[in-house]
C-alpha cells in the first residue's frame, strides 16, 4: 500500500518508519514535513495511505485533507493531542494514533488495513468495507448529546435495548445510541459478542461469573457487576459456543 508520512517533526518521521519496517505490505512513498509539500507529493505519487500529523507550520492536517483535489488517499492521523478525535471521525479516517505511537496499537491498525485492503474499489465493495464486521480491537465514534467518545469496541461490556435506541456500558459511562440491538448485532463480530436476550448483548471477554437460573436459563455477572439473564433458548447456543 502506498504510503506518504507527513509529519512537521523529523525524528517523529523517522520514528514512525521504524515501527513500520515489519510491515511488507506498506511502502513508504515519500514523506513531507508540511501541508504544501505533502499536496504536490500527493498527486505526483498517487499514495493510497497517509500518516498525517494534525498540528503544523502553516496549514494544519484537517486543512490538507480539504486542499486535495480528485480522490483522498486513507488517513490515519497521528497526533499527541487526543481532543482532535471526534473531528477525525468526521473525516473518515481510518484511525487516530496518539503520540508516541504505541507499537502494539499500530499493529491492530495495520492488520486491520490488510485484512479490509482491495485492489480497486468499486461502490459495492466501499459500502462492503463500511458493513464490515466490528471486533473488539475495532473504534467506534458515541455521540450523546454534547458528549462525545471515541472507544475501542473491547471496552464495551454490554449493549442494553432501550426501546428505539442501544445503551453503551463502559467504563463508568452509559451513553445511549439511536440504533436497534437487531442491527448492532449484525455488525458485531459473534466470537465476542453473544446475544444474551432480547434486550442485551453482552462481550463475552468481560464474563467474571455464569449462574444456572430460572427456566433453564443462565444468569451472568459481567466485571463491574451487571448481571445479565441469558434465556432458556440462548442458554443453548451459549452452552454450544462456549463448550470445547
Amino acid at each position: 500500500m502506498r504510503t506518504l508520512i507527513v509529519d512537521d517533526e523529523r525524528l517523529a518521521r523517522n520514528e514512525l518508519k521504524r515501527l513500520l519496517e515489519p510491515y511488507t505490505k506498506i511502502e513508504i512513498v515519500g514523506e513531507a514535513a508540511n501541508a504544501d509539500e505533502a499536496l504536490a507529493m500527493i498527486d505526483e505519487l498517487q499514495p493510497e495511505l497517509l500518516f498525517l500529523d494534525i498540528q503544523m507550520p502553516g496549514k494544519n492536517g484537517f486543512e490538507l485533507l480539504t486542499s486535495i483535489e480528485g480522490k483522498s488517499p486513507e488517513v490515519i492521523f497521528t497526533t499527541a493531542y487526543d481532543e482532535y478525535a471526534i473531528k477525525a471521525f468526521e473525516f473518515n479516517a481510518l484511525d487516530y494514533l496518539l503520540k508516541p505511537i504505541d507499537n502494539e496499537r499500530l499493529k491492530e491498525t495495520i492488520l486491520r488495513i490488510e485484512e479490509n485492503q482491495v485492489p480497486t474499489e468499486s461502490p459495492t465493495e466501499t459500502n462492503e468495507r463500511a458493513e464490515k464486521i466490528l471486533g473488539e480491537s475495532d473504534q467506534v465514534f458515541v455521540k450523546d448529546g454534547e458528549k462525545c467518545w471515541f472507544v475501542k469496541l473491547g471496552k464495551i461490556r454490554l449493549f442494553e435495548s432501550m426501546g428505539n435506541y442501544v445503551r453503551l456500558h463502559f467504563d463508568d459511562q452509559k451513553p445511549l445510541v439511536l440504533k436497534s440491538l437487531n442491527n448492532l448485532e449484525e455488525r458485531l463480530d459473534p466470537n465476542t459478542y453473544f446475544r444474551a436476550n432480547r434486550k442485551h448483548i453482552i462481550n463475552l471477554q468481560w464474563i467474571e461469573k455464569i449462574e444456572p437460573w430460572f427456566s433453564g436459563g443462565l444468569l451472568v455477572t459481567l466485571q463491574g457487576g451487571d448481571k445479565i439473564e441469558i434465556s432458556r433458548r440462548q442458554a443453548i447456543r451459549f452452552k454450544e459456543l462456549m463448550s470445547l
